[in-house]
């Protein structure tokens, strides 16, 4: 397993510690349940150093990135960030990734930690613009300080003004005494906050400022245990659970960010997908029946028991109190309302369709 620059730290700090995506890394401090509403409720810091960053430049750059995403780069300024996919060339996803517009001819992408050589060998494959490409995920450390006083946390750090970063977009300047930090108004928990960016031999001062600032706010540090459970509870697709290398960015609800002004890596088929509607989508569902939850794999059938589809993520929300999940399913069984239901164990637990987010 490879280490981030603050592995030791976190199990100094009492933390489970497992092996995700090839990295060493905290799944829980204290409880999921505890960290999830403190992130929610206040703030809370969540080491993912394991995701990967990729700088491409060059003239060519954005049409590059154009031609292997799903979504429009060409409309990002300076400043600007972009959720995007990669599409594969037999109709599914190579990835989710974050897109930021640094300047004009200057991008640099944000890809999952289980995809990095993945992603680095799909795109220099179809580099044939001559964009120049830079691995800079071996030097990189991420934090991301999320919830709702995850501002106020980190104003006290900077002399950049944090409240006039909109959502999706960033300024690069000095935080905790820290130079050319990336200050982005990103995170995949639904609570608001902050990813910052800064080179490994920074990591462990800006954590320790970072939690200085932010000790009247209760904050905490969280794992991925409840990174999960936040990113659910607003439906954010996970990769490899929710969206992978077969399934379409339009069954997945992912039109938004699936531009067909352009041509990209397969358009046509995702294209016919849109025109004649996808056979499946992927919806959200709700269990009421307690101790009943859904996970990955589990068969989703009909009244009279066919199989329909499966489970994709599922989880007992610490905010709502009760069993969600996603999903996909025959599109006949999309509508919201629908009742659908879930193999648990061999019973057929009713859950209804519903409109996500669930929160």
């Amino acid at each position: 397993m490879k280490d981030t620059a603050l592995s030791q730290l976190h199990t100094s700090l009492g933390a489970k510690m497992a092996e995700f995506a090839g990295f060493n890394m905290p799944i829980v401090y204290s409880s999921i349940n505890e960290e999830h509403r403190a992130v929610r409720n206040s703030v809370g810091v969540f080491d993912v150093s394991h995701m990967g960053e990729f700088r491409v430049q060059g003239p060519k750059a954005l049409d590059l990135i154009q031609y292997v995403t799903t979504n429009d780069a060409s409309k990002l300024t300076n400043g600007k960030v972009q959720y995007s996919c990669l599409p594969n060339d037999k109709g599914g996803i190579v990835d989710d990734l974050l897109v930021y517009k640094q300047a004009d001819n200057d991008y640099y992408l944000v890809v999952n930690a289980g995809n990095i050589a993945k992603d680095w060998e799909w795109i220099n494959k179809h580099n044939t613009f001559g964009a120049e490409l830079t691995d800079l995920s071996g030097d990189t450390n991420l934090l991301a300080v999320q919830g709702p006083n995850a501002l106020a946390t980190l104003q006290k750090l900077t002399e950049v003004n944090l409240s006039n970063i909109p959502y999706y977009a960033f300024e690069v300047g000095a935080l905790a005494g820290i130079e050319n930090v990336i200050i982005s108004n990103t995170g995949y928990t639904g609570a608001g906050g902050f990813e910052l960016y800064v080179k490994n031999d920074d990591a462990r001062k800006l954590w320790d400022a970072v939690f200085a600032a932010g000790a009247e706010f209760g904050i905490v540090p969280a794992g991925l245990g409840c990174r999960d459970t936040l990113r659910l509870e607003k439906a954010f697709c996970l990769y490899g659970n929710d969206i992978n290398d077969t399934t379409s960015p339009i069954e997945a609800g992912l039109g938004w960010i699936t531009k067909f002004t352009k041509s990209f890596v397969n358009s046509d088929y995702h294209k016919a997908i849109k025109d004649n509607g996808p056979k499946k989508k992927l919806v959200g569902f709700e269990i009421t029946e307690k101790g009943k939850i859904p996970r990955q794999h589990f068969a989703i059938k009909d009244a009279e028991g066919n199989v329909i589809g499966e489970v994709t993520s599922g989880t007992q929300s610490p905010t709502l109190g009760k069993a969600i999940g996603l999903g996909y399913v025959a599109t006949e069984h999309s509508t919201v309302g629908s009742e659908i239901f879930i193999d648990i164990r061999n019973q057929a637990i009713k859950a209804t369709v519903v409109k996500t987010p669930f929160l």
